[in-house]
């Protein structure tokens, strides 16, 4: 009853004063959890800034981390509407558990690794690795960590795997990975090629080879627990747009065709 009379005294009011269309109702706000790997740090930052322009009613929060532990925590019910995994295996697994909208994936970035070392370093191979003088190398976690997974691949085709594990020291993610370079913790570290552009207290020594590790991909997708699936599936689309095309291409990243 209350509601009813409501309705009718806001339809006289409009009546009085003259209501415009329905094009004067704002757009209703929506509220975003974008789970990303800690390597899409930066370019989201900006890409964030440019979404805001063509939809300032979505407020975007980032949840950043290696891949394995966002995957866990969407796993075990923590709020997040959108998944952008540094490996298509933490997404592969969501989406066999009935995790996310297997129709809204798609893989959009690709990326590269590299072995960093400190500015004044005399290491200039994968080979160096080995010599008696090189204390320790930083990788990710290979169990948690896209970026390790890649990185034992890569070492283990090389032949240095095995004989690297008294050396190795494990990161949380990439960035920490990086982190331990920059500040002389360790001689040499795996990471993204991204992360190392960013960086001037690193320089870049070689490039993996391609084929020494499954490609490094990032897949996206909607989790199904998303209470605004139409915005994410808008915000995924504008990832793939040509401003945050330019910006990931700025970092580093490629777009997959």
């Amino acid at each position: 009853m209350k509601r009813r009379r409501f309705i009718t005294l806001s339809a006289w009011s409009c009546a009085a004063i003259g209501c415009s269309s329905v094009a004067t109702i704002p757009t209703a706000s929506v509220k975003l959890t974008l789970s990303a790997a800690a390597s899409v740090q930066a370019a989201l930052a900006e890409i964030q800034a440019a979404h805001r322009q063509v939809a300032p009613h979505v407020d975007l929060t980032h949840n950043l981390g290696s891949s394995g532990s966002l995957a866990q925590q969407i796993h075990q019910g923590a709020p997040s509407d959108i998944f952008l995994s540094a490996s298509p295996r933490w997404m592969d697994d969501l989406e066999a558990q009935g995790q996310i909208w297997a129709d809204s994936r798609r893989d959009l970035l690709q990326n590269s690794l590299v072995l960093v070392v400190p500015p004044d370093s005399q290491i200039a191979t994968f080979t160096d690795l080995q010599s008696d003088t090189l204390r320790k190398v930083a990788m990710g976690e290979p169990n948690s960590v896209p970026a390790g997974t890649y990185a034992k691949e890569s070492l283990t085709a090389l032949g240095l795997f095995d004989r690297l594990q008294p050396k190795l020291v494990y990161g949380k993610d990439v960035r920490q990975v990086l982190a331990y370079v920059e500040t002389g913790h360790v001689e040499a570290g795996l990471v993204y090629a991204t992360d190392a552009q960013r960086s001037d207290r690193v320089k870049v020594i070689a490039t993996a080879p391609p084929n020494s590790h499954t490609p490094i991909t990032y897949p996206v997708a909607i989790v199904k627990d998303s209470p605004h699936p139409k915005a994410a599936r808008d915000f995924i689309a504008f990832l793939s747009s040509a401003p945050a095309a330019a910006i990931f291409h700025r970092y580093g990243f490629s777009l997959v065709a």
